[in-house]
């Protein structure tokens, strides 16, 4: 199984390039990828998100604690509910990149946000694997 984290900026729009990636990864590994994701509504998690159920692939998500369980949750529902940090964010970017054996940044061209930066820097720390799409 390739487990393969999807992250990059919620102002991420370009639905045409998450969208391609997201199916030569389905054409490539038909049910032995997986993806994952932080959880985010907009930007490339939803996409990512959208994408993957919408090709019938398998999904995880590693929400911050201070968000609600959901089905797609890979950690207990005990995780989740709990008060809001900032640090909650880069805990879940460390979650994500532990979990996935490739971390798949998407990001505009000259942008350059802290939540990314932080996945592709603790990707890089513990030797993952990173390709960065604009």
């Amino acid at each position: 199984m390739k487990r393969v984290g999807i992250v990059g900026s919620r102002e991420y729009t370009n639905r045409r390039k998450i969208k391609e990636f997201v199916f030569k990864l389905k054409e490539q590994f038909g049910d032995k990828v997986e993806i994952v994701s932080g959880g985010q509504k907009l930007g490339a998690d939803g996409l990512a998100k959208k994408f993957a159920l919408e090709f019938d692939m398998k999904y995880v998500e590693f929400p911050p604690r201070h968000y609600t369980y959901n089905q797609h949750c890979i950690l207990d529902e005990s995780h989740y509910g709990k008060r809001y940090f900032p640090k909650n964010f880069f805990d879940r970017n460390k979650q994500i990149v532990e979990y996935s054996d490739y971390i798949v940044a998407f990001m505009n061209k000259g942008e350059y946000t802290k939540g990314t930066l932080n996945t592709i820097e603790t990707a890089e720390k513990l030797q993952k694997k990173v390709l960065i799409l604009n």
